[in-house]
């Protein structure tokens, strides 16, 4: 029997409640309860009370438990937290993994059927061609190879890649028992000694149970009864349909590259563009149709890193990167993947809340392919103010301030390519790479200013190319659908001075519109899909995903309350040309009545991603 030693006073530190972020844990998600505790003092408090760091004389004990039912159920792969009551025999024979064969309903097969079909004629075209290729088709987070078709057991062999390579951190491994067996038909089995539990491909369709308990440094007792909480049954993590490289040049435009098995040839480079949705922005008011565990940051984290990884990309552009996040998530896991970072945040004369939350553009290169050379940020207020204090008369300026002060930032990267030039006019000559990475002004009734910061940061890159023979690289989340004003500035060089975007001006700042030129040869890559004389069914399928009035693609950003493309990455087609694109998504790919984000996809945008070739400037 353990002793008890009460605290002077008969106060001690005690649990005052447990509860959890989620009560749906996914594999590959870190799960971190809540621990609410009451200090001997009196004091109300949430920090961790490690045997390290004890508080009075007492820290904290906690304890995981995996509990296994005789009974085994698979689940549904497309509502993971249904169970599954039938079962696909043609993935089966086409040996896609046996967990996504499993649905909650004919209802259910029926919806997904269009998207599903994509699976099997992949699977069936990779085994014509390299026989079993399910981990590339399927990556990390996919599931396993098992295909006996059984449901009582098809989960023992879910997700192995996750089970074996996880790395996961659950605490010190003890000596766990074989497993305590219950009146009810269950066994409980200790899973891990930590406050956090990240659950594995073996807690598959299995309920965790969470206990923490307060423990006397002194005599090693517990004090009082543990506290405890239970999940729901542990599901797998969805896993998008993967999206390839289709290339787009003349010689090559009717094959296309496995983003798992390629890299960059020498001479190119790819480059990734991407809204992540930040976390504070991605609340249940707004994505309401959305899971809420699937919008929980435990989740979404993970999905998103699975994806931007595996792209492979050389450069990586991410807007709407929370300061913290960037800090204590995506600097260092994709340090571990060989990429050097850059952020800049957006400014905060008129964000109200918490400082860690503001997020920002982050700009990642890969170590071996490039190395920093410069570094500029772009503060859209600061031009704001040059540019009330220039032209807007005293009365008017806080009404001017009110109206161009958002926040918005730019970050420019000057890069220098580590792979040389071979092949140019000079192959001594630094091949350097100029990266603009930004998020321009989302409010609608703000055409003006929109247009106002692409001008101010257009102007600013012209800088930098008089200085400099540089090929340009533009990308970010502009904001402006293809035919507004904005983009027309990007893609064209100038405005229409009768487009009615202009008419929008009640400062004057867009005056004289003789003044919105610009001198970079830019061009969207994606309209090279619609460029491209070249046909085959890759190509052909890309085009049917675009508008053919604007040679972009149909959308980039799809909620319940808007579809349509405010992403791009434009280049200076004078001295790079586009080898290949990341293909599109479709409604089908997002499945029937889905908008983003979904289970699958972490974002309200999609990832754009282009392979570029630097070339000899045309002179002229």
């Amino acid at each position: 029997m353990t002793q008890v030693k009460p605290a002077p006073g008969g106060r001690m530190l005690t649990v005052l409640r447990v509860h959890l972020p989620s009560e749906i844990p996914i594999v590959g998600c870190e799960i971190t309860p809540y621990v609410l505790l009451r200090r001997p003092d009196g004091g109300i408090f949430t920090d961790d009370v490690s045997e390290a760091s004890p508080v009075d004389g007492y820290f904290m004990r906690y304890k995981w438990y995996r509990i296994q039912s005789d009974r085994r159920a698979a689940v549904c792969s497309v509502h993971p937290t249904e169970e599954a009551t039938l079962q696909c025999i043609g993935c089966l024979k086409s040996k896609i993994p046996v967990a996504k064969s499993y649905h909650c309903s004919a209802k259910c097969f029926c919806d997904a059927w269009q998207h599903h079909r994509v699976l099997h004629e992949r699977a069936i075209s990779a085994l014509n061609e390299n026989g079993t290729e399910e981990e590339e088709l399927f990556g990390r987070f996919g599931s396993g190879s098992s295909s006996s078709g059984i449901i009582s057991t098809a989960l023992s062999g879910s997700t192995p890649n996750l089970s074996q390579n996880s790395g996961f951190n659950n605490g010190p491994t003890p000596v766990y028992p074989t497993g305590t067996e219950k009146s009810s038909g269950e066994t409980w089995f200790e899973v891990g000694r930590s406050r956090t539990y990240t659950a594995t491909a073996d807690d598959i369709g299995h309920v965790l149970r969470f206990e923490c308990v307060v423990v006397d440094l002194e005599t090693r007792g517990t004090v009082g009864v543990p506290t405890s909480v239970m999940t729901s049954r542990v599901i797998p993590a969805p896993t998008p349909t993967p999206r390839r490289l289709i290339p787009v040049n003349t010689a090559d435009a009717m094959g296309h590259f496995d983003l798992d098995s390629r890299t960059s040839s020498f001479g190119t480079f790819t480059v990734l563009s991407y809204n992540i949705l930040a976390d504070t922005y991605a609340t249940s008011d707004t994505y309401s149709y959305c899971p809420t565990w699937a919008l929980s940051w435990a989740y979404r984290r993970q999905n998103l890193l699975r994806e931007i990884i595996g792209y492979h990309a050389d450069i990586i552009c991410l807007q709407e990167v929370q300061n913290n996040h960037f800090e204590e998530f995506f600097a260092p896991e994709l340090d571990k993947h060989g990429y050097q970072a850059l952020y800049k945040k957006r400014t905060t004369e008129v964000y109200a809340g918490t400082p860690q939350a503001i997020d920002g553009c982050a700009t990642f290169f890969r170590r071996d392919r490039f190395s920093h050379v410069k570094k500029y940020e772009v503060e859209f207020n600061k031009a704001a103010q040059s540019l009330t204090d220039a032209i807007i008369p005293a009365t008017q300026k806080k009404l001017a301030l009110t109206r161009l002060v958002k926040d918005n930032i730019a970050l420019i990267a000057v890069l220098e390519a580590k792979f040389g030039n071979h092949g140019t006019e000079n192959p001594s000559k630094r091949q350097l790479l100029c990266v603009a990475n930004t998020h321009i002004n989302i409010h609608h009734d703000l055409k003006d200013v929109k247009l106002w910061q692409i001008h101010t940061l257009l102007k600013g890159l012209e800088k930098i190319a008089v200085s400099a023979d540089i090929p340009m690289l533009v990308c970010g989340d502009f904001n402006s659908i293809p035919g507004s004003t904005s983009h027309g500035l990007l893609a064209m060089g100038k405005v229409d001075q009768l487009h009615p975007d202009l008419a929008v001006d009640p400062l004057g700042i867009l005056r004289p519109l003789s003044k919105l030129t610009h001198q970079l040869p830019l061009v969207s890559a994606y309209s090279s899909f619609a460029r491209m004389a070249s046909v085959g069914y890759d190509l052909d399928h890309q085009r049917r995903r675009m508008d053919p009035t604007t040679n972009e693609p149909l959308f980039t950003n799809c909620t319940r309350d808007f579809t349509g493309t405010i992403d791009y990455i434009f280049y200076t087609a004078d001295s790079l040309t586009v080898e290949s694109l990341l293909e599109l998504l479709d409604e089908d790919s997002l499945r029937k009545d889905t908008a983003l984000p979904s289970p699958e996809w972490s974002s309200d945008h999609i990832a754009l991603l282009a392979e570029f070739r630097c070339t000899p400037r045309v002179r002229r």
